[in-house]
């Protein structure tokens, strides 16, 4: 009996030294700076979890004076990290969800179980402590998969990051490029309007035809829409953008956005550098590849939990009889072992393998599908940059020469107000177009810096602005 009390005594003390030195914890604020050092290219700001009022203050401060001059596209994603509710709720997230995978590593609380007992001779009272044993035997490993999970968790947290700042980069490109656009489509709508009142009064005065007149009122009705819609799209975008920075009302009404987007880089990115830049920081890549090993890492324990369970129960029993008071004193241990008779975990064996084959099949088709996507991203990148360079370089220019050849025609009484009109529109429509390309060009750059990243985007299409025309025989 001494030598199974002093055995239990001594597993007692082993797993209370393991379980105080060895559990696993969390600081969010480690796991913040981390993921700060790692992204700091890419986000252009600090990722910071609010806890106090002093700190929401602080941040406030900071989105005050961003919001006192225009935003620009990096700015914007500062405003998002310091003001979003959304971004410090996906930082909140991953602080519960990594405390939960750490909970997971620790050993369960022992039960403690008392009883009293009385008969006509004697009262007993019983004491016995039961821990699970297997639990106390798996525990290394079982930590060691908790940090396994911890880790996803931070690589999940960055790609979720890396997401939210491409969507920011994207609706602030789009924001400025509608408001651009719509500027455009109001000009159109005013040299419509100057047609189609022209030719109004220059039937009414007998020198246009019915049908001339209802050709200019009918391209005024198009421009009409055209511009109506424009200014929908710019109301859409901006207010996209504000739900993306988090912004309240009063923070939107001092919302202030660039007139246009920014110029063409002198040269696109070059492919090698953008494939090794991939190379060196593939988020899913690296996500992928814990989840394979947070599986490795479960296996063993799990293998052993499929097969039985295991109870190691201290006991110390008290006798005290009634009639002279003596007490007897019992001490031991007991162990609780579950018997595979009905179950013998085979299933839950298979089901481990298969788990394990996902992770690693899902491993090989993200290492696969890497290359794939980034190729795919730069030749869209690529031809963004192309087409919108060649607006700017080739389609632009000639319109505004066309446009001021007319003019001399007009001035030397060759052509008419309306084929000047006319022509003034097809520049104004194909600057339009050079605009939609621009916007193209940035909504695929911002795509492209997440797919290096390792966070794989598809850039929604602008859409092409209409090239609107006189129509009709417009001399008069």
């Amino acid at each position: 009996m001494t030598r199974i009390k002093r055995s239990a005594l001594t597993l007692v003390a082993a797993v209370l030294a393991m379980t105080l030195v060895g559990c696993a914890t969390v600081d969010i604020n480690q796991s913040l700076a981390r993921i700060n050092a790692d992204t700091t290219s890419f986000r252009k700001g600090n990722l910071s979890l609010v806890q106090s009022e002093s700190e929401q203050k602080a941040l406030q401060v900071t989105a005050e004076e961003l919001l006192a001059k225009p935003l620009t596209q990096d700015d914007a994603i500062r405003l998002a990290l310091v003001n979003s509710p959304s971004m410090q709720a996906l930082l909140a997230q991953h602080w519960a969800d990594s405390l939960d995978a750490a909970q997971r590593g620790r050993i369960a609380n022992p039960i403690l179980t008392l009883e009293r007992l009385r008969s006509p001779a004697d009262i007993e009272l019983s004491r016995m402590l039961a821990f699970g044993l297997l639990d106390l035997i798996t525990l290394p490993k079982r930590q060691r998969v908790a940090a396994s999970r911890i880790e996803e968790a931070q690589l999940q947290l960055a790609a979720s990051v890396v997401e939210s700042v491409t969507q920011v980069r994207q609706a602030w490109v789009s924001a400025v490029a509608s408001a651009q656009s719509l500027q455009y489509a109001q000009q159109v709508n005013d040299s419509a309007e100057a047609s189609a009142e022209l030719a109004r009064r220059m039937q009414a005065v007998g020198n246009f035809s019915k049908l001339q007149r209802a050709r200019q009122q009918a391209f005024y009705a198009d421009a009409a829409v055209l511009w109506a819609n424009a200014a929908q799209a710019a109301t859409a975008n901006r207010e996209a953008l504000i739900r993306l920075l988090g912004l309240t009302d009063a923070q939107a009404a001092r919302l202030q956005l660039p007139a246009r987007l920014p110029e063409l880089p002198d040269a696109p990115r070059a492919p090698e550098a953008v494939a090794s830049a991939a190379s060196q920081t593939r988020l899913d890549v690296q996500m992928a590849q814990a989840a394979l090993e947070t599986v490795a890492k479960a296996q063993g324990i799990n293998l052993v939990g499929s097969f039985t369970d295991i109870e190691l129960s201290v006991i110390r029993n008290t006798t005290t009889e009634r009639a002279d008071g003596r007490k007897t004193q019992l001490r031991g241990a007991e162990v609780a072992l579950k018997l595979p008779i009905f179950d013998w975990g085979d299933l839950r064996r298979d089901a481990l393998r298969a788990q394990m084959l996902v992770a690693a099949n899902r491993l090989e088709t993200t290492v696969r599908g890497a290359g794939s996507n980034l190729r795919e991203t730069y030749a869209a990148y690529r031809t963004a940059y192309d087409t919108a360079k060649h607006y700017r370089d080739e389609i632009v220019p000639l319109r505004k020469l066309i446009n001021d050849e007319n003019v001399l025609r007009y001035n030397g009484m060759l052509i008419g107000v309306f084929e000047l009109l006319a022509d003034s529109r097809d520049q104004i429509a194909s600057v339009s177009a050079a605009i939609t390309a621009q916007q193209q060009f940035w909504l695929m750059d911002a795509a492209l810096q997440s797919t290096i990243v390792g966070k794989p985007t598809t850039a929604t299409a602008a859409g092409a602005s209409p090239s609107m025309s006189g129509g009709g025989d417009a001399r008069h």
